[in-house]
């Protein structure tokens, strides 16, 4: 199949079927994910524009289990926004091993157990010496060792926040707005697939519960305006500057001020999504 942004990724149709058919709640990400040929780069990298960039030679070899892994995996860095959180998180370039690590084992902590099939050896929180269940943020250690069999693991910006030379070629990728959608998207699909128990694994359907779940209750943001505009049109008139007063012309040099009656507007948007 022939990738977007030119050349070829042996097998890449194959790998995201066997994706989709045994992680069908990600197939949005897997399939809104735009796959470049990068050939030299050495490693399969995403960046935060969900634009995954592969080395033909490199995924040559690889059966559609391992390719269709790899996929996963590296949705997985952009849906739980592992570039976004490096630079909360304060990481610099000698520690973009370390974080990346942490990162991995927070997503295969989840997939493995549910047949993701890696090539290599996956990292897990076992690896690093902690108890599963845990956040990127906490499996993070700064300035940690590397270890010599993570020499090759690059998962690129879109998974530790570094830019990377390839970033910014081939075609466009999506828009900070539209990448958020997407994520709405595949965490509505985990939500829904979770209905029959067992069927996503914890870490992710408790991702998907915080993404759908607003941080702000519109609730008491709507009482709050409507108190405000409330008690803002309660009595005749309010004096304002933001226009002139009718009689400014006599008023010379002075500036005075308008009288107004705040009148409030009210829109109704219903979302049918």
């Amino acid at each position: 199949m022939t990738s977007r942004g030119g050349g070829e990724i042996p097998g890449l149709a194959a790998g995201r079927v066997w994706a989709v058919t045994r992680f069908p709640y990600l197939a949005s990400g897997l399939f809104g994910a735009q796959v470049l040929a990068q050939p030299g780069i050495g490693t399969v990298a995403v960046d935060d524009s969900w634009r995954l960039h592969a080395d033909p030679e490199l995924t040559a070899g690889w059966t559609a289990a391992e390719l269709g892994s790899v996929l996963v995996h590296h949705v997985s860095h952009l849906l739980r926004a592992h570039g976004e959180r490096a630079g909360v998180a304060g990481v610099t370039s000698d520690d973009a091993t370390a974080w990346v690590r942490g990162a991995d084992a927070e997503i295969n902590d989840d997939l493995v157990e549910a047949g993701l099939a890696l090539p290599g050896r996956p990292v897990l929180p076992a690896d690093l010496g902690a108890p599963p269940g845990l956040l990127a943020e906490q499996y993070f250690v700064p300035a940690q060792q590397r270890d010599p069999q993570d020499a090759d693991l690059d998962c690129g910006s879109g998974a530790d926040g570094q830019g990377r030379p390839w970033d910014g070629t081939g075609q466009s990728g999506l828009s900070p707005w539209q990448a958020q959608l997407l994520c709405r998207q595949v965490a509505q699909d985990c939500v829904r697939h979770a209905k029959e128990p067992g069927t996503v694994p914890a870490g992710l359907l408790r991702w998907a519960e915080q993404v759908l779940q607003p941080e702000v209750d519109w609730r008491r943001v709507l009482a709050a305006e409507l108190r405000r505009a409330v008690a803002d049109t309660a009595g005749a008139v309010d004096y304002s500057y933001r226009r002139p007063s009718r009689r400014a012309s006599v008023a010379g040099p002075v500036v005075l001020p308008a009288l107004r009656r705040p009148v409030p507007e009210v829109a109704v948007v219903c979302d049918t999504s």
